[in-house]
Order: C-alpha cells, then sequence, then structure tokens
C-alpha cells in the first residue's frame, strides 16, 4: 500500500508513521507536513535512510502541491492528522484553526477525490462530542456539540469528509479518539506541560479546581486503532477509541509530581478556560466489536514511562519550545499565573 500521512511531524503522526514502519514494513510511506511549530522533522529521525519513507514539505491547503504528491507517489490511501490542535490557542486566534482544519481539509478531500484515492481516513477527536456530565460516554451516535473553535472546526471536517462519502461515494472513515499521550507531544499539552514545568521547579497552572475529567489513550493504542480503521473500517462509518482510564486533571497532576518526586505546592489553581468541558468519556465497544481492537496499555506504567521519557528527552523539549515558539509559549503561561 502506497500512504500518505498528513501531519506526520506532529505527536501522533509520527508515533503513527514509526507504528506503520513496524507493523507494516511493506507499506510506502509519504510524509507531508508544513513544518509549523509542533511540527518537527526530527520526531522522524527512527525513519531517516528507510527507503519506504518519503518526507515532503507542504501544506494540506495547497491543491496544486497535494494533487502532485498523490499522483507522482501513486498514493493509494491517505490517513489525515494535519490539524492545529490546541484549544486555548484557538481561543486566542480561531482564524488558523478553520483555515487548515476546515479548508485543508475539504482541499485534501476534493485532490483525493480527483485523483481517485481508495480511502480516505479523517483523524478526529472526542471534543467534537462537546461536555458529558457526571455519567455517560460519547459514542458513535450521540450528537455532535463542540464547545471550542478547534472543535467546532474539528467537526466541520468531520462532517465534511462524510459528505464526501454520502455525496461522491468516496470511501472515507472516520476515527475519534480520548485524549493522548506519550513520547514526542508538543510541551503546550497537560502532561509534558506539567513535567517540563515540574522539572524547572515552576509554578504548574491548573484550570478552575483541577475536576475536569479526562479520558487518557496511549499514542501507540491510537495508533493501532487507526491502522484497524484503515485496514477493516467500513466506509462511511464512525469509530471512537478511548482508553478507559478516566482522570480528573489534579489527580493527573499530582500523579506527575509524585513520580518526579515534586512538592504538590507546584500547583496553582488559575482562572478557568472559556467554554471549558467538564468531563470527556468514551465508549469504544463499536471499534471492539468491528475492528477487533482494545487499548493494552495500563495508564499508570504507561504514564510513568512516559514522564520517564520527557526526563531522559531533555534536549528534544528543549529544543522544540525554542525559537519563534518560546516568546508565545512564555507569554501563554505568565498569563495562565496572573489569572
Amino acid at each position: 500500500m502506497r500512504l500518505l500521512v498528513t501531519g506526520g511531524c506532529g505527536f501522533i503522526g509520527s508515533n503513527l508513521l514509526k507504528y506503520l514502519a513496524k507493523n507494516r514494513p511493506d507499506f510506502q510511506l509519504v510524509t507531508l507536513d508544513k513544518l509549523t511549530y509542533a511540527g518537527n522533522l526530527e520526531n522522524l529521525k527512527d525513519l531517516e535512510g528507510n527507503p519506504r519513507h518519503v518526507f515532503i514539505k507542504g501544506d494540506i491547503g495547497n491543491r496544486e502541491l497535494v494533487e502532485h504528491v498523490l499522483r507522482t507517489h501513486q498514493i493509494d490511501s491517505i490517513l489525515h492528522l494535519a490539524a492545529e490542535s490546541h484549544v486555548d490557542r484557538s481561543i486566542l486566534g480561531p482564524e488558523a484553526f478553520i483555515t487548515t482544519n476546515v479548508l485543508g481539509t475539504n482541499v485534501l478531500l476534493e485532490a483525493a477525490r480527483t485523483v481517485g484515492i481508495s480511502r480516505f481516513v479523517m483523524v478526529s477527536t472526542d471534543e467534537v462530542y462537546g461536555s458529558l456530565g457526571p455519567t455517560g460516554f460519547f459514542t458513535e451516535t450521540t450528537p455532535l456539540a463542540p464547545s471550542s473553535p478547534y472543535s467546532a472546526s474539528k467537526t466541520a471536517s468531520d462532517l465534511i469528509a462524510l459528505a464526501y462519502h454520502h455525496t461522491f461515494k468516496m470511501d472515507v472513515v472516520v476515527t475519534r479518539c480520548s485524549n493522548n499521550y506519550g513520547p514526542y507531544q508538543f510541551p503546550e499539552k497537560l502532561i509534558p506541560l506539567m513535567v517540563v514545568n515540574a522539572l524547572h521547579d515552576k509554578q504548574l497552572p491548573v484550570y478552575g479546581a483541577g475536576t475536569n475529567v479526562r479520558d487518557w489513550l496511549h499514542v501507540d493504542d491510537h495508533c493501532s486503532g487507526i491502522l484497524l480503521a484503515l485496514e477493516k473500517g467500513k466506509q462511511g462509518e464512525v469509530y471512537n477509541f478511548g482508553g478507559g482510564a478516566e482522570r480528573q486533571n489534579i489527580q493527573l497532576v499530582k500523579t506527575i509530581l509524585s513520580l518526579l518526586k515534586k512538592p504538590e505546592s507546584l500547583i496553582k489553581f488559575v482562572t478557568d478556560r472559556p467554554g471549558h468541558d467538564l468531563r470527556y468519556a468514551i465508549d469504544p465497544s463499536k471499534a471492539k466489536r468491528e475492528l477487533g481492537w482494545s487499548p493494552t496499555y495500563v495508564f499508570e506504567d504507561a504514564l510513568a514511562k512516559t514522564v520517564q521519557w520527557y526526563v531522559e528527552n531533555r534536549q528534544w523539549w528543549e529544543r522544540v519550545t525554542s525559537g519563534a515558539y518560546r516568546q508565545y509559549f512564555d507569554t501563554q503561561y505568565k498569563a495562565r499565573l496572573q489569572s
């Protein structure tokens, strides 16, 4: 199979490419990534010299480039992961999220339709469902009710992709996952942000009372689900992947501090994020039933290994948070602590 992975230099994308290279060594892999601040070519260092992998720097919004890539590399299927993906930044500046997540996805779909791609897998998020109360789970039939510009842009992307299936009979599959964790995650996200701050003995900003709940899924378990959706998913269907590891944010932060042997006095509660969803939790029964998928990582063990990865790979996160992003990163961190 000749496979295009968009956003392959990001957190999930880079882990996915390495997972595919290991588990499907016969695949020809092409990465298309714009290399924005969260896309780091160093994340694919393990694939250097691999004759079955090609990296192309480019924007999914560039129709001419996308069609050229699809034709030149004779792409069979697309795994679409390229996206602006941080809720806080979407609140500060929604335009980039609409441009990349909505318009970029539409360009990619239209190019795929023109060229005749066999399968298009749209990799999405549980945030499209909005907020859960203290009980219940998201299923694939849960009404979509996004709360932030980020989740709204992903909702639009999902619906556009499914519309291409219904209108143009394209073979489209949509996947939605709970919060991912693991190596190579950019340190604006909760787990690596808390680890990095704690290692610097800086305060750890926690929104509200820290009682918001997230369901955590190791990135490798997510990658296995994406591969199964590619190979076994039914066209026009949506598949949810959840880790079955719900934790309050404050519980998670305290666990990280304990693993690092840092004091809980580093925690600083800050003004809550606007429209902050209370709880996410996914029912993955459909993926288990139709794809044979289930998570394999035990959260406590995998979290400890993830924290240790950031401890041992300090040079990586120091490099990726330097340069143009550093000023933004520091400004937002200080703003949280002052709120």
